[in-house]
């Protein structure tokens, strides 16, 4: 299953919330890509350009969009953003491939 990083950020009101009600994020994390058969791999708080990290793995494109859509939909964020992750033999197949494209850079 391919594996997705994704970079978060609260809004104030939710830090807010959030102090006056301590929570384990990890457990809802672990449930809304369960949704979808996947994993929750790591779930890391930062300081920084953003409040949080998750690894996570799930079946598709396809689901991990279902889950960000949640979860952006439900307005505690300020920012969601994620990234699919490819492995090193991933990366060196479309290594590969990418020998046989014929790109023409533009006006050139």
């Amino acid at each position: 299953m391919p594996l997705y990083l994704s970079k978060f950020s609260y809004t104030p009101e939710t830090w807010a919330r959030m102090i006056e009600n301590p929570e384990d994020r990890r457990q809802a994390a672990e449930a809304y890509i369960g949704a979808v058969g996947g994993k929750l791999h790591g779930f890391w708080y930062a300081f920084g350009s953003h409040d949080g990290y998750n690894l996570w793995e799930a079946p598709s494109n396809v689901s991990m969009a279902a889950v960000s859509l949640a979860i952006t939909g439900g307005g505690a964020l300020n920012s969601f953003e994620t990234t699919v992750l490819l492995s090193v033999e991933e990366t060196l197949e479309a290594l590969r491939i990418a020998e046989g494209v014929q790109y023409r850079p533009p006006a050139s």
